[in-house]
Parts: structure tokens; sequence; C-alpha cells
């Protein structure tokens, strides 16, 4: 009866736009085996927090030529730069995950490429919107941006 009555409430969730936090904040770090969790995509501070429908992200601060690394095995599915992004790199990676990387100065990588975790597929930079050098990093879970925090592993 409670595990029915937890699926219905997630389903009610989901039907309001909000189980995409929900879930992010029930995944602890401890909720995944450290192979299965994300790797930090380059040190610095979070000079940005992720805030739903604000920053759908984080933003580390860095250098500008800081090596950007994949934060999992994945595929290159973009390679491109947009106004508001700069140069961008996104990666789909198992159980429908997907990682942005933006603001970037060069990338490294091309549509298709096959990366490995903690391969270099770019460098931080200054390109998009922002006020100051720095990695603008984005978690999405099947197209929904998750605070990517409780899912990564130190470096």
């Amino acid at each position: 009866m409670a595990s029915r009555r937890a699926a219905l409430g997630l389903a009610a969730l989901a039907l309001i736009g909000v189980a995409a936090t929900a879930i992010a904040q029930d995944l602890k770090p401890t909720a995944l085996p450290e192979r299965e969790r994300f790797r930090w995509p380059l040190r610095g501070p979070v000079a940005q927090p992720f805030k739903a429908g604000t920053n759908d992200g984080i933003d580390i601060a860095a250098p500008v030529g800081e090596a950007v690394h994949a934060a999992a095995d994945g595929v290159v599915i973009s390679a491109t730069e947009l106004d508001t992004y700069g140069k961008l790199v996104v990666l789909r990676h198992a159980n429908g995950y997907v990682t942005v990387y933006a603001d970037m100065s060069e990338i490294d990588v091309k549509e298709g490429d096959q990366v490995r975790r903690g391969q270099i597929i770019a460098k931080s930079g200054k390109t998009g919107n922002v006020p100051a050098p720095r990695l603008h990093f984005e978690l999405r879970r099947d197209g929904k941006a998750i605070d990517p925090i409780p899912l990564m592993v130190p470096i």
C-alpha cells in the first residue's frame, strides 16, 4: 500500500512539474555508487548555485583556459556556439542523463565523438553572457534540469 501511495505521489508531482526537483533532493551522494556518479568537470568554487528556473546548472569560477573534463562517459551531441551560452558542448550519457558545458573559450571535441569520464573536452572561458570567466555546467535527466551537486563525486 505504501509503495502504491508513493508511486501515485510521484505521478502527481510529475504532473505539476516538480518531479525533477524532488528527485534531485532525494538523491544523496551515497544513493548512487561512485562509478555512477558524475565527476566535477573542473576544480573551482561554485560562483552561482543551481536554482530551478533561474540557473539550470552551476557556475564554477575558473580562469580562462582551464581544462574542462567530461563528467561521465558519453557521446557529444552538440559542439557549437550560442549567444547566451557561448561555446557549448552537450554530452549524452546512460540512463537518460545529459550534461551541458558552456561559456568556454575553446572546444576540443566534435559532434559524434565518444568521450570517456575525465577526458578533456574544452577549456573554460567567458564567451556567453557572464560577468567573469567560468564554466556553466548543467545536468539534465529526461530533459529536466536537476541540481548536479548531489550526484557528483569530488575530484
